[in-house]
């Protein structure tokens, strides 16, 4: 762990050290009140809660997400930096999760920069801040869930661009994995069975329940389990491109 640590560290100030965090903050906080003001009618709606805020964050992550994933690796390769890390006394896996860390923690800083929007709402009325506070972890775990998708995406390939559209694509077929468009190709051939696994992969059906204020075991385990996955993916496919 002290070696997670130290590349955690590393990597989370390299963010700083260049435009890229203070613009994706910039774009995030922008966006997400542009879109609960004005797309989600946040005073229209005359109600102390911040559904607004929170049903355009999986969109918003989307795209935002994989700009700092793509950066994970994709640079490391390109560069050759990656070859100076492995001869570091570090595993391949304490650095597959210390830089996973550290985007995510800059990730969560961005999210923690929205609480004048939880003031505002306490100002306003009287809401249940227990509900908005699950909604900020179900946020910071789907935000997880892309970031694990956006590292692997980012092994697969020396090219930055390349990195973002596989990422986007795939996060794409996960948040409409439970969406009845996708379901109705499965439903006329596939079991019962079959149907209801792939609307359980969804990225929306987990975080939505959590945003509810429900926190349910299942929902946690399936985004540990997912960031598991993908960044052992990670791992596995680092180890085999090494040399290329």
């Amino acid at each position: 762990m002290r070696n997670v640590g130290i590349i955690m560290r590393r990597e989370l100030a390299s963010y700083f050290a260049t435009p890229l965090a203070y613009v994706f903050i910039l774009v995030f906080l922008v966006l997400a009140n542009a879109f609960t003001f004005y797309l989600g009618g946040f005073y229209e709606r005359g109600q102390a809660d911040l559904d607004p805020f929170f049903s355009f964050h999986p969109w918003l992550y989307l795209f935002l997400i994989p700009g700092i994933s793509m950066r994970l690796w994709a640079e490391e390769r390109k560069s050759g930096s990656i070859e100076l890390l492995m001869t570091q006394p570090v595993q391949l896996w304490d650095a597959v999760l210390g830089k996973f860390l550290a985007a995510w923690i800059f990730t969560a800083l961005a999210l923690a920069l929205t609480f004048p929007l939880w003031i505002t709402v306490n100002y306003l009325g009287h809401p249940d801040n227990g509900a908005i506070l699950a909604a900020y972890l179900g946020s910071l775990l789907l935000a997880g869930g892309f970031l694990a998708v956006g590292s692997c995406m980012s092994a697969l390939t020396r090219n930055q661009v390349v990195a973002f559209i596989l990422a986007v694509a795939v996060c794409f077929v996960f948040l409409l994995a439970g969406f009845p468009m996708v379901l109705d190709v499965f439903r006329s051939w596939a079991p019962q069975a079959l149907v209801d696994a792939l609307a359980s992969l969804s990225f929306l059906t987990h975080f939505e329940s959590i945003a509810k204020g429900v926190i349910d075991v299942r929902d946690l385990l399936y985004f540990a389990m997912l960031i598991g996955f993908f960044l052992l993916a990670s791992a596995i496919t680092l180890e085999l491109r090494k040399d290329r």
